[in-house]
């Protein structure tokens, strides 16, 4: 029996930004994704994860259909996103939801809670007024709040119950993939472990695909089924969580796992690696390896080469010398 289509494929996306100096200067180019591909299948989680700067957001918002890439291709419930027909794109749009980071600013102050939760079916289906109500209580038990929290305004919310409710809203339409944009880094760290098994269960019972973007491996580590590794745009390590979390074969990624507290049986921690220096400008780039400036296994051939993702141990690793951490 064949396997079941991805619900999101990406292929080779990158989305180049133009930058203008002033009216008589010659404008600059800005790669913030520079070719990326992944898929995400029903009930699994694909984190990205990387330094605030690394092209996470962008990804985000090419794949929510919010931003077209530059180049590339996207199939979303295997349906051609970037070259679709206007009508086709708005209803891949209702299969595609996002979760904002802060849930004090996602949520409209001056409306209802009920009113946020009608909102998408009042634009997107012909459901009466009744109905939608119904649903949007019904959605609000599912994600753990009460029926009389239908009447109440943001304001009365503690952050966790305001994030649960922004979640609530992305489901309204039933959506294949959920896009979630640091959705729990806003929240207090009691709080994160509630929302992130919120959104494991309703994956669980919804058959959710996730792509979860965060700079935290820490809660990476408890959502995740896969892992992409971004740095300055370009993926240098992706695979499955469980073998890049034991051990992980880019330098970037080992640097990640040794400054995440909690990951003491990694071999990224026994070596102890620490990243100086600051992350280059997109705008002028390393012309070998992307992370040749601040890798501390730096070689010439780093310098002048740019390594291609490539299969090492079952997992894809942009790095020259990956074999070489490599550990019985």
């Amino acid at each position: 029996m064949a396997s079941a289509p991805p619900v999101v494929e990406a292929k080779d996306l990158k989305r180049v930004y133009e930058i203008r100096r002033g009216f008589l200067r010659a404008s600059d180019h800005l790669q913030a994704v520079g070719g990326v591909s992944f898929s995400v299948h029903a009930g699994k989680t694909l984190a990205v994860v990387g330094e605030s700067g690394c092209g996470k957001s962008t990804l985000a918002r090419m794949v929510s259909l919010i931003e077209t890439p530059t180049s590339g291709q996207l199939y979303i419930k295997g349906v051609d996103a970037v070259n679709a027909p206007q009508e086709e794109r708005l209803g891949l749009r209702k299969a595609v939801q996002l979760v904002f980071q802060n849930p004090y600013g996602s949520l409209n102050p001056r409306k209802k809670i009920g009113t946020i939760l009608e909102a998408p079916m009042e634009i997107n289906t012909t459901l009466t007024a009744a109905e939608r109500a119904s649903q949007a209580c019904a959605m609000l038990a599912r994600v753990g709040l009460r029926p009389e929290h239908y009447d109440r305004y943001p304001h009365m919310f503690s952050g966790g119950q305001r994030q649960r409710i922004a979640i609530a809203r992305a489901l309204m339409l039933n959506p294949a993939l959920v896009v979630a944009d640091e959705p729990v880094s806003a929240l207090d760290v009691s709080i994160q472990a509630q929302v992130l098994n919120l959104l494991a269960d309703l994956q669980q019972t919804m058959g959710l695909a996730y792509l979860f973007i965060s700079h935290d491996l820490g809660v990476v580590r408890h959502i995740a089924h896969d892992v992409l590794v971004m740095y300055l745009g370009h993926a240098v390590e992706q695979g499955e969580k469980k073998a890049l979390f034991a051990q992980p074969l880019h330098p970037y990624t080992q640097a990640l796992l040794a400054s995440t507290p909690g990951m003491a049986g990694s071999n990224a921690v026994k070596q102890r690696i620490v990243l100086k220096g600051e992350l280059p400008s997109p705008l002028n780039p390393p012309t070998g390896c992307v992370f040749s400036t601040r890798c501390p296994h730096v070689s010439e051939r780093c310098r002048a080469e740019r390594p291609v993702l490539r299969e090492v141990a079952g997992r894809q690793v942009a790095c020259h010398y990956a074999e070489n951490f490599l550990t019985a």
